[in-house]
């Protein structure tokens, strides 16, 4: 029979080491630190999600539309002409929405300070009605209001914030259009690649059909993953992304298709 252990060495057996983080935060009377588990994302990752999945499905249309007229030289030089006309209007048009949310928040902001300094008294009530309506009652907005009142550019800013709601864009506007046309391009050339290898239209067509619907699958997935849903979420977004390629896809193939089986205008 072994011996039995002294209650000692059982309490340090039973006893479970402390991370050195929650040991410090037990010592100084603090509770654990709580990490957020929400999700920010920048204009940036807007841009790269909207300009990948415009390249990835128009383009993959276009293509498909244009394989059933039988030649692979049409199918390259129109899908190269769609995507890089493609890339440099959503590029633009990025660069453009930037260029217009910035001078929106200046314009806005300038006129934030004004009223700050010529109408201070309505200003302070504005704060007192938006601070109400999370139940806030408007002694307990004293100190907020007096605090706010004392930094005029902590004014204006929870102005902004609260009351009009804008906040400056935190990426440059040619950074915007550039990450918007490359990923664009980036996502249309991907499916115009068999086209480059293959002399048949037809077997181009379907690897290039294969290549296309296991990256919108994934693109798909990853999307959602990205913006916080879950997996059973990201796997729904993946097979609707894969939906709409495929019917873009279908319905350009048979109006080209249509189009070029009419008298009159067949393609050369």
């Amino acid at each position: 029979m072994s011996p039995t252990p002294p209650p000692s060495a059982i309490a340090s057996e039973n006893e479970k080491p402390l991370s050195s983080t929650a040991s410090t935060d037990m010592e100084a009377g603090r509770r654990p630190v709580h990490k957020e588990r929400h999700t920010a994302h920048t204009d940036l990752v807007r841009d790269v999600i909207i300009g990948f999945s415009d390249g990835l499905t128009v383009p993959f249309a276009l293509t498909a539309g244009l394989s059933s007229l039988g030649s692979s030289k049409l199918v390259i030089l129109g899908g190269l002409a769609e995507l890089f006309s493609g890339a440099i209007s959503m590029g633009l048009g990025a660069y453009l929405a930037g260029v217009t949310d910035k001078k929106h928040y200046e314009v806005e902001r300038a006129r934030e300070v004004q009223e700050v300094r010529e109408t201070p008294e309505e200003e302070e009530e504005e704060i007192y009605e938006l601070l109400g309506k999370y139940g806030v009652g408007r002694e307990a907005c004293t100190g907020v209001v007096e605090s706010l009142k004392s930094n005029e550019d902590m004014w204006v800013k929870f102005m902004m914030d609260f009351e009009l709601q804008l906040t400056l864009p935190e990426s440059s506007p040619w950074i915007e259009g550039l990450v918007m046309a490359f990923s664009y391009m980036f996502g249309g050339f991907l499916p115009m690649i068999p086209y480059f290898c293959f002399k048949q239209v037809l077997h181009a067509l379907y690897t290039s059909i294969g290549i296309t619907a296991f990256i919108l699958i994934l693109f798909g997935y990853i999307k959602a993953i990205v913006t916080g849903t879950t997996k059973r979420d990201a796997v729904w977004s993946a097979m609707q992304t894969l939906v709409i390629g495929a019917a873009a896809a279908g319905v350009s193939y048979g109006i080209v298709k249509g189009i070029n089986g009419v008298e009159g205008v067949q393609a050369a």
